[in-house]
């Protein structure tokens, strides 16, 4: 089993590792780094794959390392049907991408960098799926944001990249928080803290007063990250990445974290009237008004890109649908989806990359020119459509056996489901078929076959596609049984075959056929009026984002006027008072003011002396009449502190009070004597009360609370401690000291690094002034010019 640990262990890091080594493989091979790369992931995938004789025999693996026992929290992972599944597709639909990748930006001046940008993505969604803790989930969710905002602005020197990336941090950034709250909440309820432990806690999740908080909190994660209505909006603009970003984004990896999140908390979560009404809502918004918007496009990437969102609705509808096929067809599809959209993606970039256009008005033609990606795009265009022999043939038919139940709720669904579908069916077509067919059209580049690590990629997974619907029943017996059943969380058997169900989900399946050659038939026709009822409806989420953050930053910009108005003496004021506030309403509110003075009784003359002289020098700064005066009068306090460190047996404390005042009175004079300030307190009567006030106010709760403190009894648990292991554990015998270097090593350490790096800071504003003050200086009459 340690064995086993360790590998799996391995794995997760290959892609990390390949980010490191991604630079210099490039630096030494070019592109043809890609080969070398792409087996990181491959053996990632190959190490998963002989999981799937075990994970089909009903069995889960799990491992990991424990990190804070007292809190529960582990560095764990777990492999069932559903995690196991989204880690084939990770590591090798990104063996593909990583050869893709290497083709697509050969010679890019950043290929690289974009490596190791793509390992750092795959190696975050790979933890996501397989973690079995909450904490290692929720770190490789906010990862996952964080790398695909790299991936997304990687062309970094266009605005729109560059507001692309931003939108989808901001959105996918704030869902993660949702998502955190809502972890929290199910920890406090069930005190798991485990995603292999959970799924017995359903019956008291959901009877919880606080599960609708909680669903809502995850359902503001999954949405977000899965761009569910009306958070959509982020996919489409995503485009702006690379074209293997987007190929490897939509079709294994960031946009499907939100639904993996859902199906791997059915068990949890689901099978409530929240569960049921919430998802199939926003679910079939997601998938009509992803379709509708595809189907306006002539960008071959953006019509992907909104089928990949309604898709990603018709994933959500069906999760929480609650028929009895319902999750079956929901993993079928989702598989399904993997396949035809990534070689779909591939196709669009090779098109872009060997004819210089993604436009769809502009391509036709180009079968003899580029037969093998004419074959890969076809292939994918009808496992899209959902026809046979393809596997996107056997999810349609299990998403329509589903929802076909017969009353009015499954009627409406299924109805917004056949409009879907049909729309993709179309615009399916209008990507792998029209681009090919017709009269060759005029191109900015000349158009011929990619070289084979662009069409390697697409042809497999059309390959795929074809393969897993003529071998169903081992792709169901290794795949989709396992998954299926680790989401409903009992035994499932997925039969479904290239024999279709023969009944209602038969006709509705002809139905969307038909529908959808009808708008293929009509495209220019059916782009005009989808174009035109997007216009009247006006403005959508895309700029509603726009103006929120607008308006969020001249509210930033509003507050930090009022918060900071770039006055000092308002800064330190808030400061006291709300010191003050912090020592006095505590002990207040809570009935902990003193009892009473407990004097001392008896005080020595010496002692009289020191308190003396510390009254003498208050005195003296309340009555100094100019600032050097009273910065010297103040030394007097820190000096008296120190002679009663002194006389109590504390002689190192008192060495450094002595240190510290000497050195402070020394620098403030010095700084005094640089700054241009007004020898005495000019102040109104009005602010010197004021100011007098707080400063009461300050020393009365310092007062109270050490009076507080000291009245009780005196624990000596931390004193023995220090006392019994300063000797024995760190071997020094000034017990202060210990506490210093060794005890509280790591403070001190970092209070050293803070007065290097002011010091630092200090040298470097004394550079700036110098130099700018030798710019500012008038010429020498009497240095001899350069040209003497």
């Amino acid at each position: 089993m340690a064995g086993v640990t360790g590998l799996t262990f391995l794995a997760l890091c290959l892609p990390f590792i390949g980010a490191l080594a991604a630079p210099f493989a490039v630096r030494l091979f070019g592109a043809n780094a890609a080969w070398f790369l792409a087996l990181f992931p491959l053996l990632s995938f190959l190490h998963f794959l002989g999981f799937l004789p075990e994970i089909a025999a009903g069995e889960v693996a799990t491992g990991g390392y424990v990190w804070v026992p007292s809190y529960n929290l582990s560095f764990s992972w777990f492999l069932d049907g559903l995690s196991l599944t989204f880690a084939l597709l990770i590591t090798g639909i990104g063996t593909l991408i990583v050869l893709y990748a290497g083709g697509y930006l050969k010679g890019h001046r950043d290929h690289g960098r974009f490596f190791s940008f793509i390992f750092l993505f795959m190696g975050s969604m790979l933890g996501l799926v397989v973690s079995d803790s909450f904490l290692m989930l929720f770190i490789f969710w906010e990862l996952t944001s964080i790398t695909s905002f790299l991936l997304i602005g990687f062309n970094h020197e266009r605005e729109a990249a560059r507001r692309a990336a931003l939108q989808a941090l901001v959105v996918t950034g704030g869902g993660g928080l949702c998502l955190l709250a809502g972890l929290l909440f199910i920890w406090n309820i069930t005190g798991v803290t485990q995603l292999s432990l959970i799924m017995e806690a359903g019956d008291l999740m959901r009877e919880s007063p606080f599960y609708l908080a909680t669903l809502l909190l995850v359902l503001g994660g999954a949405f977000t990250k899965s761009a569910q209505f009306p958070f959509h909006f982020w996919l489409p603009n995503a485009m702006e990445a690379p074209t293997p970003v987007s190929a490897y984004l939509h079709s294994a990896t960031m946009v499907k974290a939100g639904v993996y999140l859902l199906l791997r908390l059915h068990p949890l979560l689901g099978e409530t009237p929240a569960w049921e009404i919430l998802l199939p809502f926003f679910g079939g918004m997601t998938l009509a008004t992803g379709a509708a918007l595809a189907i306006r496009q002539t960008d071959l990437k953006l019509k992907l890109a909104y089928t990949t969102v309604s898709s990603l609705g018709l994933l959500v509808l069906l999760t929480g649908f609650g028929s009895e096929y319902a999750i079956e067809a929901a993993v079928l599809y989702l598989v399904a989806h993997s396949l035809f959209k990534g070689a779909l993606f591939m196709v669009a970039g090779i098109l872009d990359h060997e004819t210089g256009t993604r436009d769809i008005t502009r391509l036709s033609g180009l079968a003899s020119a580029m037969p093998l990606t004419c074959a890969a795009a076809l292939a994918a265009a009808f496992s899209m459509a959902g026809l046979p022999p393809f596997f996107g043939f056997l999810a349609k038919e299990e998403i329509y056996a589903a929802l076909a139940i017969g009353d009015l709720r499954s009627i409406v669904f299924t109805s917004v489901a056949i409009f879907g579908n049909a729309l993709m069916f179309a615009i399916a077509f209008a990507v792998g078929l029209k681009p090919f067919i017709g009269k060759r059209s005029e191109t900015p580049k000349p158009p011929h076959e990619a070289p084979v690590l662009l069409w390697i990629g697409p042809t497999l997974l059309a390959l795929l596609g074809f393969v897993a619907a003529i071998f169903s029943a081992s792709v169901h017996r290794y795949i989709s049984t396992p998954m299926a059943s680790a989401v409903e969380h009992r035994p499932v058997e997925i039969t479904i075959s290239l024999m279709p169900h023969v009944g209602v989900p038969l006709l509705l399946s002809v139905l969307t056929i038909a529908l959808g050659f009808a708008i293929y038939f009509q495209l220019d026709r059916s782009r005009r009026l989808a174009d035109a009822f997007f216009r009247a409806a006006g403005p959508g989420p895309d700029t509603g984002f726009d103006i929120f953050i607008s308006g969020l930053v001249r509210f930033a910009h509003r507050i930090t006027g009022i918060l900071q108005p770039g006055r000092l003496e308002i800064y330190v004021t808030a400061t006291f008072i709300l010191l003050a506030a912090i020592l006095l309403v505590p002990l207040y509110l809570y009935g902990e003011l003193p009892a009473g003075i407990a004097w001392p009784d008896h005080v020595r003359l010496h002692e009289w002396a020191v308190l003396l002289l510390a009254v003498i020098g208050l005195a003296a700064v309340l009555t100094a009449r100019d600032r050097l005066t009273a910065i010297a009068a103040l030394g007097i306090q820190g000096l008296s502190v120190a002679l009663i460190f002194l006389m109590f047996g504390a002689p190192d404390l008192a060495f450094t009070q002595f240190m510290v005042e000497t050195l402070a009175v020394v620098i403030l004079a010095l700084v005094m004597t640089r700054l241009r300030l007004s020898p005495t307190d000019r102040r109104p009567r009005g602010q010197r009360l004021l100011d007098a006030t707080i400063a009461l106010a300050c020393g009365l709760g310092l007062t109270l609370l050490l009076l507080r403190a000291t009245s009780g009894r005196f624990d000596t648990a931390l004193s023995d401690f220090f006392n019994t292991y300063s000797k024995t554990i760190a071997h020094g015998t000034n017990v202060v000291n210990v506490i210093i270097v060794d005890f509280r090593g790591t403070d001190t350490l970092g209070e050293i690094a803070v007065v290097a790096i002011a010091a630092l800071a200090i040298i470097a504003l004394i550079r700036m002034r110098a130099g700018t003050e030798r710019k500012l200086a008038p010429p020498n009459p009497k240095q001899p010019g350069r040209g003497t």
